[in-house]
């Protein structure tokens, strides 16, 4: 299992035109499973991504991740 993450302002998935998901700020995830992944590998990952330290501090520097901050992610 891998998934790609990618920080953003806003990000949103359209079907048939139709707008199915959308969010402001925070992490647009792309994720890619496999036959044979399990529940277990897709919650560490799901762990690993929202615990990321990708966001800025009040010092400039990477050190708070999406739960932090309280952004959202569209997966």
């Amino acid at each position: 299992m891998r998934a790609l993450v990618q920080r953003v302002l806003q990000a949103s998935v359209t079907v048939d035109g139709a707008v199915v998901g959308k969010i402001g700020p925070g992490l647009l995830v792309l994720v890619c499973a496999m036959q044979g992944d399990s529940e277990k590998q897709s919650q560490w990952l799901a762990r690993k991504v929202v615990n990321l330290r990708i966001f800025r501090d009040e010092q400039e520097r990477m050190n708070r991740s999406v739960l932090d901050i309280g952004d959202e992610a569209l997966v």
